[in-house]
């Protein structure tokens, strides 16, 4: 055996423990949400028991110190297709939103392809293994079903570790394929304000802002487009 038969046979080892691994691999912990309704002490606040000047400034003011920004209060769910690489811009949007809105929270989310799909791309490693079983030992399982070997079957035989590498990486191809949802979907409160599966497109970093800026009644950038 060559090394291109190794490696030909190789790879779909490798890329058959991979799936086994990552099939059977434990979620990771959910990340807990930080509880908004807490206010940490500002820096130099007065202590109990502590005498100071400050100590009997006006409530309105002490009310102001307590406000984290315009965003507070505010939750935006960015869910998009993770297998199809859109974690990226999801990052960008969300250090955006961040910077435009201090005190917003803004969640990422994978958003999982249709239930058909999902279980089509779980149906793909049985039919690659089921297809490389069959390749390997087609000798004796034809006959048991009694049946000839057909003339394609000596044929794939003939160069079997190439038909088995090609077999893994279109199988690899489609399930990834079905695990892709191609969303990009954005929701403020609970409620959608742009969908990518709907426009065809991403937003962009602006018209992200304004969506958000006007459903937020506290936010000066929402003010601001009143007036436009």
């Amino acid at each position: 055996m060559d090394r291109v038969q190794l490696l030909l046979l190789g790879l779909p080892i490798l890329l058959f423990c991979s799936d086994v691994v990552t099939l059977f691999a434990p979620q990771p912990p959910a990340t807990p949400k930080p509880d908004r309704h807490q206010h940490q002490p500002a820096t130099g606040a007065v202590q109990p028991g502590d005498s100071s000047p400050d100590a009997d400034a006006d409530p309105a003011s002490a009310q102001e110190l307590q406000v984290d920004g315009p965003g507070f209060g505010t939750t935006v769910e960015l869910k998009f297709c993770a297998s199809c690489s859109y974690r990226g811009n999801a990052m960008t949007m969300k250090s955006m939103l961040d910077t435009s809105f201090p005190g917003i929270h803004v969640v990422l989310e994978n958003y999982p392809p249709p239930f058909p799909k999902r279980a089509l791309s779980k149906i793909v490693p049985v039919i690659q293994v089921g297809a490389i079983g069959t390749l390997m030992a087609g000798d004796q399982i034809f006959p048991r079903f009694g049946m000839v070997p057909p003339p394609w079957y000596y044929s794939l035989r003939a160069n079997r570790f190439g038909t088995m590498a090609s077999i893994w990486l279109f199988g690899n191809f489609a399930q990834s394929l079905l695990q892709s949802s191609g969303a990009f979907e954005v929701y403020c409160n609970g409620q959608l304000v742009f969908s990518k599966l709907s426009e065809q497109r991403f937003p962009s970093e602006f018209e992200l802002r304004e969506l958000i800026g006007n459903r937020l009644s506290d936010s000066q950038f929402g003010k601001d487009l009143e007036k436009v």
